[in-house]
């Protein structure tokens, strides 16, 4: 994949359900990818979306995560252009990763003044951001 192309929604969306299946079997990254051939670092390819599934790899995922095939693909946004809503496209890289995984299941924990101040905070770190590259030459 050339280092300008963003996941197709659908990998993403297929990385985080095989994600979440693993985890909630209580499955380590090395288990899931020893019992199907793979090395763990493919598989967190795999869960981040970056790499596409194989079939076959695919098949294997299932019988152990005792899911079906059709299972990883439940929940999929329909793409009416093509590429996705823009939104749902950023939430889902968002959630394919360990930290949008972790802040995911904490923020609602929080009281909501605390969560506007998270939300204030990312939107200045984002600007910050932005200005950076601006800055670059």
């Amino acid at each position: 994949m050339a280092a300008d192309q963003e996941p197709h929604l659908v990998d993403v969306h297929v990385g985080a359900r095989i994600r979440m299946r693993r985890k909630s079997m209580g499955l380590s990254q090395t288990q899931l990818a020893d019992s199907v051939g793979i090395t763990f670092q493919q598989l967190q390819k795999y869960e981040r979306g970056t790499n596409r599934v194989s079939a076959s790899k695919l098949y294997g995922m299932a019988v152990t995560l005792q899911a079906s095939v059709a299972w990883f693909f439940e929940g999929m946004p329909p793409e009416a252009d093509g590429a996705g809503d823009q939104r749902t496209q950023a939430v889902r890289r968002f959630l394919a990763t360990e930290e949008g995984v972790e802040l995911a299941s904490l923020v609602p924990q929080l009281p909501m003044a605390q969560r506007r101040q998270i939300l204030a905070l990312a939107k200045t770190l984002s600007s910050e951001g932005d200005d950076e590259t601006a800055a670059a030459p």
